[in-house]
């Protein structure tokens, strides 16, 4: 398996698309051991027709349809009447907005490159600065990692086999908590640029329950999708489902936004994202069957303990690889190829199996706004018209908001628990 991984990091160096990477490695480690070619087409096949896993292209193709329906220019109009009377209001926007759109999308550089499109063209017409603009709404689209429906908890859930209503629950604290870190980062870093409020005072209370309301189907989507989970009314793949089928009533009949041609662009959209998650899903059964054959997740928990066995110690150094491994590669195939080797590591040495996710996701969602080659990080420099290098120069109070996000989860273990224990009972 060591051959595997080797070639598929010199694909991956190369320039080789993710997926192909993984599936040529995966080959390569069949060809290598001379297994049968069945098994291998076996693996690809069903780790592609997982019930579990059918969740992904439902919450991707509901994202689009609620961005499409008219969902988020109301969202926008909430959160500006929330945040007008504070030092960096767009910016205080972006993490408002990336926080209520944790429910929608799912997916941290769709996120990041959609406000960068809707609200960059205002920040600049105010006069912050690119790489200030571009990395407050590169850094606030991390906190989808934790809102649910993250694309990424329901890819560790499923492969680690961990309860996906539990992480759904555990990620609202530390994506409120991102929220708030980030807003007083923005105050504090729009005071010193000068960034002055947009108003004298905050919004009338009218005005801001108007708004609210306008936007209130989209407040009530993570609602509604935790309570049909939580008492088994549906499973995250129904839940999918049905999240489709209330982005096209709110689309068609509530807002009456979603006609016939924004359908079709939007599932022309959604094709493409579900195909290259699909083909990595696919060839990533191969991979982790190689992992699984060669009894690698043993051999690595044995070296990390030996190195120490103090989990605080054992967690930060595995936050820091994968924070090295977000910079690379896609969080979905950290999150596939990754989870089956750490998670058992983490759980010899006492690390909760659902804080662990929380911290997993975050870190190496944080890897796409990270040089040398964050996806988010180029994706927002280059709709703000910036160098990757002012994004990261003027965006370090973001960083640091979040780094304290991570240590907060790896010594307040208890308080990322309280919400699915509260929900579901302590895990016995």
């Amino acid at each position: 398996m060591y051959i595997a991984i080797v070639v598929f990091l010199i694909l991956l160096l190369t320039g080789m698309p993710v997926a192909f990477s993984i599936g040529l490695s995966g080959f390569t480690f069949f060809m290598v051991r001379d297994l049968p070619m069945t098994v291998l087409v076996q693996k690809s096949i069903s780790t592609s027709q997982s019930f579990t896993m059918l969740a992904i292209p439902l919450f991707i193709l509901a994202g689009n349809l609620m961005n499409s329906c008219g969902i988020t220019k109301r969202l926008l109009k909430f959160c500006n009447a929330c945040t007008g009377h504070m030092y960096g209001n767009i910016g205080q926007v972006s993490c408002l907005m990336s926080t209520l759109m944790g429910g929608v999308s799912g997916s941290a550089v769709a996120d990041a490159s959609m406000e960068c499109r809707v609200l960059g063209p205002e920040m600049t017409r105010l006069g912050y600065r690119r790489g200030w603009s571009a990395a407050i709404n590169g850094i606030s689209g991390l906190i989808v990692a934790t809102i649910p429906p993250s694309m990424g908890l329901i890819i560790y859930g499923t492969v680690g086999e961990v309860s996906i209503g539990r992480l759904f629950m555990a990620g609202w604290v530390p994506g409120i908590l991102m929220c708030v870190l980030l807003m007083l980062a923005v105050t504090w870093s729009a005071r010193k640029y000068g960034y002055q409020p947009e108003h004298d005072r905050p919004a009338p209370f009218k005005v801001v329950i108007k708004t609210f309301f306008e936007c209130i189907w989209a407040m009530l989507f993570p609602i509604l999708l935790i309570v049909l989970i939580r008492f088994g009314i549906m499973s995250p793949t129904e839940s999918g489902a049905f999240a489709c089928a209330y982005a096209l009533f709110v689309g068609i009949v509530i807002y009456k936004e979603l006609n016939w041609k924004t359908m079709m662009d939007t599932l022309r959209s959604s094709v493409k994202d579900i195909t290259v998650i699909t083909i990595i899903l696919a060839f990533s059964g191969v991979f982790g069957y190689g992992i699984v054959y060669d009894d690698i997740t043993v051999s690595i928990a044995n070296a990390l303990v030996q190195v120490t066995s103090n989990p605080y110690l054992l967690l930060g150094l595995v936050v820091i690889f994968l924070l090295i491994c977000g910079m690379f590669m896609e969080t979905t195939v950290i999150a596939l190829i990754l989870t089956p080797i750490l998670l058992p590591v983490m759980r010899s040495v006492g690390v909760n199996e659902v804080v662990f996710g929380m911290i997993m996701m975050t870190t190496v969602t944080f890897g796409v706004m990270t040089p040398p080659v964050g996806v988010a990080l180029y994706a927002t420099s280059d709709i703000m018209g910036c160098s990757i290098q002012d994004t990261f120069r003027d965006g370090w109070p973001f960083y640091a908001a979040v780094v304290l996000v991570i240590l907060f989860m790896i010594f307040f273990p208890q308080a990322v628990l309280w919400l699915p224990n509260l929900v579901y009972g302590v895990a016995a």
